[in-house]
């Protein structure tokens, strides 16, 4: 089969590229200009695979270039932060446009799920996310050294609460609470300035919780965290991070647990509700 890897920022695609390639899967990938790593391109050509570079808004660039390679079942990997679709640097075309203009809102679902469904319309499937690198999600309980202490697990059960509201109604998937009081809630500016923003706010003993929406579709925005993650906590002073247990992806494992571990940092795997 005949991949294609739609690429936003972070290193999500290329953990897709190398699954795929590695699972024998021929690959060509459309970048985002203004979101995706530009060392996506060596790693492309390393696995020789076609790369093309288009501006976030060119859906008909995106949509013919895939049917010229082929290519019936896309991945989406990878953040295109939701602030982008309103920045004035960006054109969308003809058919973007009229995707955005049939919107009743412009959340990260309904752009994302109406983008999915136009490629459909074109023979493209959208594949789940996730669907070549199941080993790095997220499993249940305590996943590092240290377990939550009894404070913690009551902000975690706070967090969950709040955190799962806001999932629902997709605004955000990230709230960081602070002895069972919201401090900071995710919007469009994502985990990392969330978490930096709870440590200005409340200190350090911040509890981060970040969730898969009660509905996730999990052909794109799916929760990642990776060493970065623990990185903004540890600056921030921040003391534990729950994710969803088979609905979170977690991007160099070993290295992220093991950061958390130096930090004195706990992990929590939220077990499926």
């Amino acid at each position: 089969m005949h991949i294609g890897l739609i690429a936003g920022n972070g290193r999500f695609p290329f953990l897709v590229l190398d699954a795929a390639r590695a699972q024998g899967y021929d690959v060509t990938i459309i970048a985002a200009t203004e979101e995706t790593c530009p060392e996506l391109t060596d790693a492309a050509a390393r696995h020789a695979a076609p790369i093309h570079w288009i501006s976030l808004g060119q859906l008909r660039a995106c949509i013919d270039l895939l049917k010229a390679a082929g290519v019936t079942h896309a991945v989406m990997a990878g953040q295109v932060k939701h602030n982008k679709i309103f920045s004035s640097g960006i054109v969308p075309d003809m058919l973007f446009l009229s995707v955005l203009r049939q919107l009743v809102s412009k959340n990260t679902d309904g752009v994302i799920g109406a983008v999915a469904r136009v490629l459909g319309q074109h023979g493209i499937e959208v594949m789940d996310s996730t669907a070549l690198l199941e080993p790095l999600l997220a499993g249940p309980g305590v996943l590092t050294r240290r377990a939550p202490t009894a404070d913690e697990q009551n902000d975690l059960a706070f967090g969950y609460r709040m955190a799962d509201t806001i999932a629902g109604l997709d605004v955000g998937q990230t709230v960081a609470v602070k002895q069972q009081a919201v401090v900071a809630v995710e919007a469009m500016e994502g985990t990392d300035e969330v978490i930096a923003r709870a440590g200005r706010l409340a200190g350090a003993g911040c509890v981060i919780v970040k969730v898969a929406k009660p509905r996730q579709d999990m052909r794109f925005d799916v929760p990642v965290v990776g060493v970065a993650t623990i990185e903004a906590m540890k600056a921030a002073g921040a003391a534990v991070l729950s994710v969803d247990a088979g609905r979170a992806l977690v991007i160099d494992g070993d290295a992220v647990m093991a950061a958390a571990d130096s930090a004195g940092i706990s992990i929590v795997g939220r077990a499926s509700r």
